[in-house]
């Protein structure tokens, strides 16, 4: 990143199934985070907004959505779409604005109000289109991917059961002072592995629900900052990448990989490509990392974001989780917040909420689930369409 980004502000509306407009719950984070940034709406000079989607199609054209309701001023906006993505794109086009010299201080938010039940398109006869051909033609709805990623982890590595349903204990147990999580309630092995099986070997409390909620950050230079804010925490790195060819390993929705017979597979798999990419850009390894917020869907892709991030050779998550190295007084506690596993999906302000907890992590303010000393931190997280996304946070 050329120049650092400050973060004057942050704010969320709490994740449930409240049953209202996603705009609500947008402009409720967005006040919040203006509040935190003693910042007014009409200082906000850039919209950024991640759009809310419907499983590969946009809905809403979210930056002016949130800019009419918060009261036309003027600002440039902008709109993002990138599935789970969309809201580190979000941020990404705010820093952009900033680093250019387009804007001082940027407002960046994102909300879902999402139907019951699994994410799935929307109707219509779209023969070409792979998200559409995987729900139609083979009943795929996101846990059967989720499951498969589970099995190829038990054949290359020897995960169990026992292993994923930790990862559940650890979240459920981080998100119970959260004041935005949805689920608050600990849970033990037992009653994790007794939960319906939902796509084996995956069961119901481990598999993140979908849901309603929103979150927003004031962005700034550190030229507007110094005038704002004393030692803000600041973005160092925005990596929104995408796979290289040949991608031999399987994403969603698709159920092929190119072939490697011509080309050779890059030294990268994609999702170890993400964070690597931010890393680089920051000028920092995994070895600096203090605190993590990771791409949950299920307690099973947590193990794998540990070692796309470098935390652990590959092979070694299951080491690093029954050790207590991720939860909150390990070496590096991954999902302070309580990850998907206790929020579940508001798809176009998940990536931003990341960033929010990382800010009041850093800046010592995650009270009952704080990680003492933390000055460095990483998001991570995929978007369907070969949609990754890392963020660098320092204090």
């Amino acid at each position: 990143m050329a120049r650092e980004i400050a973060i004057l502000g942050a704010g969320m509306h709490p994740w449930g199934k409240w049953g209202r407009n996603f705009v609500e719950y947008g402009v409720k984070a967005a006040q919040d985070a203006l509040n935190d940034a003693g910042v007014d709406w009409k200082d906000i000079q850039f919209v950024s907004g991640g759009d809310t989607v419907r499983n590969g199609y946009p809905g809403y054209v979210a930056g002016a959505t949130f800019a009419q309701a918060l009261g036309w001023t003027g600002a440039r906006v902008a709109s993002s779409y990138g599935a789970c993505a969309s809201g580190a794109q979000a941020i990404d086009n705010a820093c952009a604005q900033i680093q250019a010299g387009f804007c001082d201080v940027a407002l960046v938010v994102g909300a879902d109000s999402t139907p019951k039940g699994f994410l799935a398109p929307q109707g219509g006869d779209r023969p070409t289109d792979p998200d559409w051909l995987r729900f139609r033609l083979l009943g795929a709805t996101n846990p059967t991917y989720f499951a498969l990623c589970a099995r190829r982890r038990m054949d290359l590595y020897g995960a169990t059961d026992r292993d994923f349903a930790k990862v559940k204990v650890k979240n459920a147990r981080h998100g119970l002072n959260n004041p935005y999580a949805r689920y608050k309630k600990e849970v033990t092995e037992d009653e994790v592995l007794a939960s319906p099986m939902v796509s084996d070997p995956l069961r119901l409390l481990e598999i993140c629900a979908t849901s309603d909620g929103g979150a927003a950050l004031v962005l700034s230079s550190m030229e507007f900052a110094r005038k704002h804010a004393t030692n803000p925490v600041t973005i160092t790195a925005v990596s929104t990448t995408t796979p290289r060819f040949p991608n031999t390993i399987i994403e969603m929705p698709n159920f092929s990989t190119d072939s490697a017979a011509a080309v050779a597979a890059p030294k990268l798999t994609f999702k170890d490509s993400i964070a690597a990419r931010a890393y680089e850009e920051a000028g920092v390894d995994p070895g600096d990392v203090n605190v993590a917020e990771v791409y949950d869907l299920s307690s099973a892709l947590e193990l794998d974001w540990y070692e796309h991030i470098g935390l652990c050779k590959p092979g070694e998550a299951e080491k690093l989780l029954n050790d207590g190295e991720t939860t909150i007084g390990g070496r590096v506690p991954v999902n302070p917040s309580g990850g998907l596993a206790c929020f579940g999906e508001a798809v176009p302000a998940q990536a931003i909420a990341q960033v929010c907890e990382l800010t009041w992590q850093l800046r010592g303010q995650a009270e009952g689930r704080q990680v003492e000393g933390a000055s460095l931190g990483v998001t991570v997280n995929q978007g369907l369409f070969g949609h990754g996304s890392s963020v660098i946070v320092k204090h």
